[in-house]
């Protein structure tokens, strides 16, 4: 593909403005502004108890524990997640030259994701939590959680499927990446018994618990974090300066590199314990060479 046609791709003006379900995009946008006031504004108040303990005023629901899981998910998911939601919806639809596949799928993917952030935020004040870092939900939030980013899946690969252009800008390669990854990452690792409605009990043990949590625990948040805004950079960065990217191949080497790196250093969380020496080892020596790829 030629350089000018990458540019136009990438956000050429189509004449298509005011064809695309934007709708979607500012409810998310707005989400991610209130969510992050919300994630930060926790955030403050924990640190601030490290220091005060008494500000939790002996209320269980402000205490440091409950709190702290509110803030890392709530920056994480309901803040980054839904700056996410907007941005690869937005950019999909003008690197594609199509409408979104499905006006309402889009919808019930909005609502159905504040939903399972309300509940989070709920249930983790509550006191209701699985125990795994960036994973504390119990299993009815999870499934939503699932449900929900299956549509959000079909809403994505939907509108690239029915794209009007033979390319895939790489953009959309990472955002595809992440929502695939994090699907894969969040169901496996969530894999519970239910006991009762509010509490279950991990299908793994001992250090096969600590290694599929972490694998989930680094990757997630590398996905999230990482891959999804280096997509959001691919599209943005070179609209904004008003030229096509460098050397699209190398962004395209810079993918899989990324891709083939990744996910195998999780294990870096758990160096001197329970888990093999060499899953510790291949943990390491994949963070040591992740430090290209992941500074694009």
């Amino acid at each position: 593909m030629s350089e000018e046609g990458i540019r136009l791709q990438a956000g050429g003006d189509t004449g298509l403005a005011g064809f695309y379900n934007d709708r979607v995009v500012r409810q998310f946008t707005i989400a991610s502004i209130f969510w992050g006031i919300v994630g930060m504004a926790v955030g403050a108040l924990i640190a601030a108890q490290l220091y005060w303990p008494a500000l939790n005023f002996d209320t269980a629901w402000l205490s440091f524990g409950r709190l702290r899981p509110i803030h890392t998910n709530g920056v994480i998911f309901a803040f980054g997640g839904s700056a996410l939601f907007a941005t690869s919806l937005y950019v999909v639809q003008r690197t594609c030259h199509v409408r979104l596949v499905s006006d309402r799928l889009a919808s019930f993917v909005f609502w159905g994701w504040q939903l399972c952030l309300v509940l989070a935020v709920v249930t983790l004040a509550a006191g209701m939590t699985q125990g795994k870092e960036y994973a504390e939900m119990e299993w009815p939030v999870d499934l939503l959680i699932t449900i929900v980013w299956v549509a959000y899946a079909v809403l994505f690969f939907g509108t690239i499927a029915k794209r009007r252009v033979r390319h895939i800008y790489v953009a959309n390669w990472f955002f595809a990446a992440y929502i695939v990854t994090i699907a894969l990452l969040h169901i496996v690792n969530n894999l519970a018994i239910p006991v009762s409605l509010t509490k279950s009990y991990s299908i793994y043990t001992g250090a096969v618990d600590a290694m599929a949590q972490w694998w989930y625990g680094h990757n997630a948040v590398g996905f999230m974090l990482t891959t999804s805004y280096l997509g959001m950079m691919y599209y943005f960065v070179p609209k904004q300066a008003g030229r096509p990217i460098y050397s699209y191949r190398l962004s395209i080497v810079h993918f899989w590199a990324l891709i083939s790196v990744y996910m195998w250093a999780g294990p870096h969380h758990l160096h001197y314990t329970a888990l093999p020496d060499w899953v510790q080892s291949v943990g390491m020596v994949f963070s040591i060479v992740l430090l290209a790829p992941s500074w694009g």
